[in-house]
């Protein structure tokens, strides 16, 4: 007579992906009626967030955010499967883990000099470059025959570098004289991606069938979607020029990043937060499920998207002269809660209803700590060297994420728990930093207002 065991499987109420979808759709609804600032820029009363400004902006920023979304959708679809992708593709963990190891040094300097490029050329050819990235990803996948070669990690993952700062570098050079207005665009971007990336998932879901043709659909569509990101950015308008020459960019770089310690603090907080997000997501899954019960992953991540758009709707609640705190102080206090969120994740095992609230908590300090970076990016930085300063920041996360790659690519010689401890430790730490910011700027006040 068989044995027959059970499998116990964990459930996560159906409530709580409403609900924080919910609070996320209110922050943003209601800003208007509880934020002068906010009130001042809309054309009315009950005037949306999204149609705050006026004129060639307004036109500007609402195809912007379209474009910006549909980008997050094709980064979505090319991310959404995960380690099933390997699994479908015949690699073990350990394979996984070298040819994530050896993609990321692959891309590790092309992704840091990137940045640069775009600066030399413009961010409207950094994004049409992007799109070809992605173009090129999504055809190569759209074949079964080709979908599980290196290459494609390759440019998967020098598009996703390049993702994090063309569209933002592009938002700002074009309309850098309107910050009160570019600071409501950083959170929106964002809110969208947040949504775009649970779009994604349903998107992904329709076009899957258990077939491995209905397996490439997705990449497909994703290789559609890139052709009408290329196609509107060449027809787009564009306002600036970029013809500095090297040897320039290179002083004005030196001067303005590796030697001022405000852009210098930036550098490592970016860092801190990108190496953070990339700890999660190679580790969340086998942390929840490391006591061997089941739980249904497809309806937990929703959650985490949902806590990242609250997060980011807070936002404006936070910064301005009616706000609670100083936005440094606020961004100070996300540091910290996300660096503890992962620390309690990191001492030792919680249950798995522990673990989600844990991660959400992480994910809503996310949503609120990556528009405020790009708010004091646009203080402190000069625009012509935003995205060397954001490909060198996301160097520095992706040369810790490849040790930690290739460590595990053998016989494990480093936890998943010290992963996430020195994740934490990286965002307190640049808490810490975020602070000491906070003090220079105002000791440079106080010695203004003696002089």
């Amino acid at each position: 007579m068989g044995v027959v065991i059970e499998r116990e499987e964990w459930a996560l109420t159906p409530l709580a992906y409403p609900l924080l979808s919910a609070a996320g759709l209110a922050a943003v609804l209601l800003l208007p009626y509880f934020s002068a600032r906010a009130a001042a820029h809309a054309a009315g009363p009950s005037s949306s967030p999204f149609d705050a400004g006026a004129g060639p902006f307004l036109r500007f920023r609402r195809a912007f955010l379209l474009l910006f979304a549909l980008a997050s959708v094709v980064e979505g679809i090319q991310s959404v499967f995960g380690e099933d992708e390997f699994v479908r593709c015949g690699l073990g963990r350990e394979q996984m883990a070298a040819r994530l190891a050896a993609t990321a040094a692959a891309a590790l300097f092309p992704g840091a000099i990137s940045g640069v490029i775009s600066d030399k050329i413009g961010p409207r050819s950094a994004c049409i470059f992007y799109w070809v990235l992605q173009l090129a990803v999504g055809a190569l996948k759209s074949f079964s025959a080709l979908r599980c070669g290196w290459i494609n990690n390759f440019i998967l993952a020098l598009a996703s570098s390049v993702f994090s700062f063309c569209f933002e570098t592009w938002l700002v050079v074009e309309h850098e004289k309107k910050q009160d207005l570019l600071f409501d665009t950083f959170w929106l971007m964002t809110f969208f991606e947040s949504v775009s990336l649970i779009g994604s998932q349903e998107i992904t879901n329709v076009l899957v069938s258990n077939g491995d043709n209905g397996f490439l659909l997705p990449y497909a569509f994703a290789a559609t979607l890139s052709i009408v990101g290329i196609l509107y950015i060449r027809n787009a308008s564009s306002t600036t020029q970029h013809a500095s020459a090297i040897g320039s960019y290179q002083k004005s770089f030196f001067a303005h990043v590796l030697r001022d310690k405000r852009v210098l603090i930036l550098v490592l907080a970016q860092a801190s937060i990108h190496f953070a997000v990339s700890a999660f997501w190679f580790l969340w899954a086998p942390t929840i499920v490391a006591d061997g019960r089941y739980a249904q992953l497809s309806v937990i991540y929703p959650c985490f998207l949902a806590s990242r758009m609250l997060g980011s709707a807070g936002f404006p609640w936070f910064y301005g002269a009616t706000a609670p705190f100083q936005n440094e102080d606020s961004l100070t206090i996300a540091y910290i809660g996300a660096g503890l969120a992962l620390s309690i994740v990191a001492y030792d095992y919680q249950e798995i209803g522990t673990l989600v609230i844990l991660f959400c908590i992480f994910h809503a300090c996310v949503g609120f700590i990556l528009p405020s970076l790009a708010r004091l990016r646009t203080m402190y930085l000069p625009n012509e060297l935003r995205g060397g300063m954001m490909s060198f920041s996301l160097s520095l996360a992706n040369a810790a994420i490849f040790v930690f790659l290739l460590q595990d690519a053998h016989p494990r010689n480093i936890e998943n728990s010290t992963i996430l401890g020195l994740a934490s430790c990286g965002l307190l730490g640049a808490g810490g930093c975020i602070h000491m910011l906070r003090q220079w700027r105002k000791h440079t006040r106080q010695n203004a207002r003696s002089l």
